[in-house]
């Protein structure tokens, strides 16, 4: 794939990942809906963070060859969204809740909020 559908993958996927999980935020937990779009939810986060391990950071520090600091979210999002998995398979719903919202925050928020500053590719799609 090349640099540019990378970006356009992640940003589909981040944009459902989004919706659904904001949609999941609201609604009444537990329902077989909710099961369902929590899986679909799940899918798309890993492949969000899947795929930005291809994208090479544009703004701030390197940490390991391409990898910037926005990274260390995809990393977060790598490891929580497992724990998340096992942690309802074990009906640890706590756990689970603060596990989902961890990934919200810091994954959809966090990164959204980075991916509109100046010098990254969306802002620059938007504002210039």
């Amino acid at each position: 794939m090349e640099y540019l559908d990378l970006v356009y993958f992640h940003l589909v996927t981040v944009v459902l990942a989004f919706v659904i999980g904001t949609y999941l935020l609201i609604k009444r937990k537990g329902t077989k809906n909710h099961k369902f779009l929590g899986r679909l939810y799940m899918v798309l986060m890993l492949l969000t963070a899947i795929s930005t391990l291809f994208i090479p950071a544009q703004v701030g520090g390197f940490i390991f060859y391409h990898f910037g600091y926005i990274h260390i979210l995809s990393l977060i999002t790598l490891y929580t969204v497992p724990e998340a998995f096992i942690a309802i398979k074990k009906n640890n719903v706590k756990k689970h809740r603060n596990s989902m919202i961890i990934l919200y925050v810091s994954a959809i928020l966090i990164a959204g909020t980075f991916a509109f500053t100046p010098g990254r590719l969306l802002h620059t799609w938007l504002f210039v």
